[in-house]
């Protein structure tokens, strides 16, 4: 049987979920062939000879990519069978099904597709057949082996890191772990997986890096939604990375909440090679934050940009900056802790322009403070579509993403676009209370440090 695993985009990364399915499955006798669009073109060829077209959808981008792509696949090769699978698609499954899927899954998925092709070889067709005995959702303790990323583009293709110092370096990406043991409202990890997370053992994890570090990878992403969902385990991992490599370096993504619980393991993370934390912060409203569930406060996270600071990590909070709930002042007001926290230079310029996204299953949609605001589902959008009650919140919006995208094609240094940033936000103030005068940005007292940054922006 040939399967054709395509990924549409996955922010830079030479992607995890095709890598290991590609293994499973050529260790199941599947001749598999591998595409990134993200990077490659359309290959009609390898679409002509698949018996099973598969989308990797781990995110939403990837996800409305991958909708818009189905119908051409469909065109060229009618009698393949469809698959999507990764983290959207149990969402997205009615969709998907109405666009020709034949088998739709999501959590741990390589098992699910292993059992596809032994359904349709059972077939010796891949024409449409009963519906799926796989789960749509499966969180099954997989045995996990090592990705296979050969019929992938070489790691120089990808996004890269560039260091404090200017040194650029060709970054690799894996995962440690899957799901995540905490409910976010707006996160969509928990819909899939419910606070369950599940860990990719040590061995195999060591596996994938060596052969990346082989192929030319001088730094690791690590992609887990929360590295220290299981603490131990990556403490030993990233030890024996340093032993292993020691000129290596790497960057995760922890919550605040973990990082405060934790903080005593912050500085063997800064001692094993890492050089750069993000953390999703989303807001500095308490209102927001406790709408949101994100179980940690405003002053929690000043606590944690300290200890970063001690352990001498550098901090990459994201952010939710538009949602139903934030107000003029309120953006204001986060634009002014970002400056008195001295994080200017810490946050990617896109993070002023995020837009609360409510897909499919979002536990927001179990709260009367959201329902007030959303509109019926958008198939096409794969959101419940909202406007804020003040038009004023979503003009600003739309100003802040027009400043973003010509100050970055201007070159604009991360202090120049926040300032930008700073005097829209005060001028639409100004323009509601004409009794007010904006209020000017002032600098910090002292020069903020460059930090390490990845070429492709993390963002939800």
């Amino acid at each position: 049987m040939n399967v054709l695993l395509i990924s549409t985009y996955e922010l830079g990364r030479q992607p995890f979920g095709v890598a290991s399915p590609a293994a499973w499955l050529k260790e199941e006798g599947v001749d598999v062939r591998c595409l990134d669009l993200a990077i490659q073109q359309l290959d009609r060829d390898a679409v002509e000879e698949a018996d099973a077209v598969c989308f990797y959808v781990p995110m939403h981008t990837a996800t409305r990519i991958a909708v818009r792509l189905a119908p051409r696949v469909r065109q060229i090769n009618p009698g393949a069978h469809l698959c999507f699978y990764g983290l959207y698609a149990p969402v997205n499954e009615p969709l998907f099904r109405s666009i020709g899927a034949g088998t739709v899954i999501g959590g741990e998925f390589e098992e699910g597709l292993v059992s596809m092709v032994r359904r349709l070889n059972a077939f010796d067709s891949a024409s449409p057949e009963a519906a799926q005995p796989e789960p749509v959702i499966s969180l099954g303790r997989q045995r996990f082996i090592r990705p296979d990323r050969s019929g992938l583009p070489t790691l120089a293709k990808y996004a890269y890191i560039t260091l404090a110092g200017g040194e650029q370096r060709v970054a690799g990406y894996t995962e440690a772990s899957r799901g995540c043991k905490h409910l976010c409202r707006h996160c969509p990890v928990v819909p899939v997986y419910g606070g369950n997370f599940r860990i990719v053992p040590r061995e195999v994890i060591l596996a994938d890096i060596e052969q990346q570090v082989a192929a030319g990878a001088q730094h690791i992403s690590f992609g887990d939604p929360d590295f220290f969902n299981g603490p131990g385990h990556a403490i030993k991992l990233v030890s024996e990375l340093r032993h292993r490599w020691p000129g290596l370096t790497y960057d995760v993504t922890i919550k605040i909440e973990h990082l405060l619980i934790q903080a005593d393991k912050l500085s063997i993370l800064r001692t094993t090679g890492c050089v750069l934390v993000t953390s999703a912060v989303e807001a500095v409203d308490e209102r927001i934050l406790q709408i949101l569930d994100k179980r940690h406060t405003r002053e929690q996270f000043s606590r944690v940009v300290q200890l970063c600071r001690d352990a001498d990590l550098a901090l990459n909070p994201t952010f939710v900056t538009f949602t139903p709930w934030t107000s003029l002042k309120g953006y204001l007001e986060l634009l002014s802790v970002l400056s008195d926290l001295e994080l200017v230079n810490n946050v990617s310029p896109i993070q002023y322009g995020i837009r609360l996204l409510i897909p499919s299953g979002s536990r927001l949609l179990d709260l009367p403070e959201t329902r007030e605001f959303v509109q019926p589902f958008d198939p096409l959008a794969l959101v419940y579509p909202w406007d804020h009650p003040d038009p004023a919140v979503d003009r600003l919006h739309q100003t802040v993403l027009q400043i973003i995208q010509v100050a970055q094609g201007q070159g604009a240094s991360r202090r120049e676009i926040f300032e930008r940033v700073w005097n829209a936000t005060t001028d639409e103030i100004h323009a509601r209370n004409g009794h007010e005068q904006p209020v000017p940005f002032l600098a910090p007292r002292f020069s903020q440090p460059s930090v390490p940054y990845l070429s492709e922006p993390w963002y939800c």
